[in-house]
């Protein structure tokens, strides 16, 4: 048995040993942020079994080591850097570093950002260039090329009051819910997470999207909003984020909170596998589109994706959505990307097209923002920002590109 196997064993003994010793006691820690069939209520329902890593064979790329996928780069590869507008980027730039400040390595390069007042491109090139080096990243498999989606906020019509009218609940994070950080029991497992509650002393999987919506909601009770659509409060949790136009006029503005713990399952690809659209009409709007035409349709397929996302009511004057990084998103210029290959809050240069398009697409963006699909090394959703074009670009954005990542010269990546 690997020395891994055996940590994996003791990890199991652990979260069982923790859990008794616990006994309703959560220890909730989620720095950050993203997806069956209903269960009936029965007297001699079977026991669920105790939520427990697999020991399947290692994913690919968990043996790469944090960052490991950065090469030092030379700034001629991103000389196209010079037709981006970077004044437009630099406020969201600006906005990391309210945060990134706090670490050592990002200070020098940070003090240097405030000091600067409007600055122009010839300016910001010549900050970066000597504060920073430029890395170029890969895909696990080696390619430097990789997938390069988009999201946005959606705009959303809801009441505090359910009615026929807004049938639709979105919830808050459950009292119930347990988050146990791997990562913080063994390095190795750092961005891992267990989520699951608590059936006496064990910890077992939490609620399903098909419990969860079932005809007796188990979290009843716990609704934040009500929502006028079923097939747009769906998006809105892939979203992770939305505002939502009341019916008194006022607005609610909801983040990401957290999530189920159940793996996301594209009903995208269930549609085409079922033949019931192709590859080319299985876009946001498509589905929606699908949805709206096959209403008896909609909640089996829904169901077939367990995971489930609830929120939380963010401040009403943010300027944006706030991402993994903590701070508000700026339009066309935050993006998504996976943590473990690259450094939360960083500036990174992403050349790829426009949706659709074989129209270049090449600019400074902030990585201020994590989502559940976004896994790998050239990887990364693209913020649109809010509404209906923020939506449609979106929604339709599929391309391939290439990412290179912006780090502190005082920033020392892990040797190998």
């Amino acid at each position: 048995m690997t020395t891994l196997r055996l940590r994996h064993h003791w990890l199991i003994i652990f979260l069982t040993l923790m859990m008794i010793t616990a006994c309703g006691k959560k220890n909730i820690k989620e720095p950050i942020p993203c997806r069956c069939e209903p269960s009936t209520s029965q007297p001699s329902k079977p026991i669920p079994e105790p939520v427990t890593p697999e020991t399947k064979p290692e994913a690919p790329g968990s043996k790469i080591p944090e960052y490991g996928l950065l090469k030092l780069a030379n700034w001629s590869e991103i000389d196209a850097w010079k037709q981006d507008n970077l004044s437009a980027g630099w406020p969201a730039w600006l906005t990391s570093c309210s945060t990134l400040k706090n670490k050592p390595e990002w200070q020098p390069a940070c003090q240097a950002a405030v000091s600067l007042i409007a600055p122009d491109n010839t300016q910001i090139i010549e900050y970066f260039t000597h504060y920073f080096n430029v890395y170029s990243t890969s895909t696990i498999a080696g390619s430097n090329t990789g997938l390069i989606t988009g999201y946005y906020e959606p705009v959303l019509k809801g009441s505090r009051t359910k009615s026929a009218q807004y049938a639709f609940p979105l919830y808050a994070q459950p009292k119930d819910l347990i988050t146990v950080d791997l990562g913080t029991l063994f390095p190795e497992l750092k961005y891992k997470r267990v989520r699951g509650k608590l059936d006496g002393n064990r910890l077992v999987p939490y609620f399903t999207r098909a419990e969860i919506e079932s005809d007796k909601p188990p979290l009843a009770g716990s609704e934040i909003v009500w929502i006028d659509d079923a097939i747009d409060a769906f998006f809105l949790q892939i979203q992770g984020s939305g505002l939502i136009q009341l019916d008194t006029g006022e607005q609610l503005h909801l983040g990401y909170a957290d999530q189920n713990g159940h793996a996301y399952n594209s009903i995208g690809k269930v549609l085409i596998q079922r033949g019931e659209l192709n590859a080319s009409q299985a876009s946001m709007q498509g589905i929606k589109d699908w949805g709206r035409k096959n209403v008896s349709k909609l909640r089996e397929l829904l169901n077939t994706n367990p995971s489930y996302v609830f929120f939380r009511e963010l401040p009403a004057n943010l300027p944006g959505p706030l991402g993994a990084l903590g701070v508000p998103l700026t339009a066309e210029r935050s993006v998504a990307i996976d943590p473990k290959y690259i450094p939360l809050g960083a500036p990174v240069y992403l050349s790829t097209t426009y949706p659709n398009t074989t129209k270049p697409l090449q600019r400074l963006m902030i990585a201020q923002d994590t989502g559940g699909a976004i896994k790998d090394g050239v990887r990364a959703d693209f913020y649109w920002g809010s509404g209906n074009y923020a939506g449609k670009m979106a929604g339709s954005m599929k391309q391939s590109g290439m990412i290179w990542v912006l780090l502190p010269k005082e920033f020392k990546l892990p040797v190998p």
